[in-house]
């Protein structure tokens, strides 16, 4: 799925972004809060300064990831494949963080 795709459904009310392959993607700076990316693969993206408020991110795949300034409140991380991620000045206030691999 291209970016504008995935914004626009957005936009229109559509959550549910289940395991789709979002390596290296552009999403700084975008309000994704409530989506549901769990199973996807972001390996690489740039979620920088995003605001992923309770996003489930369950069992996704963020290698490398770029998560810096990110908000993160109450966001599902259960399972999600966090190595060599960026979590700089993130916040995770509420973020559920079981089973991470890191």
């Amino acid at each position: 799925m291209k970016i504008a795709e995935l914004i626009s459904r957005y936009k229109a009310g559509q959550r549910d972004f289940r395991n789709l392959n979002l390596m290296a993607v552009n999403l700084r700076n975008l309000n994704l809060s409530g989506a549901n990316f769990s199973g996807a693969n972001l390996t690489k993206a740039n979620l920088a300064k995003a605001d992923l408020s309770q996003v489930n991110l369950s069992d996704a795949i963020l290698t490398g990831a770029n998560l810096t300034d990110t908000k993160l409140i109450m966001a599902n991380l259960t399972n999600a494949n966090l190595s060599e991620v960026d979590l700089s000045q993130a916040d995770l206030r509420g973020a559920i963080l079981r089973g991470m691999v890191n």
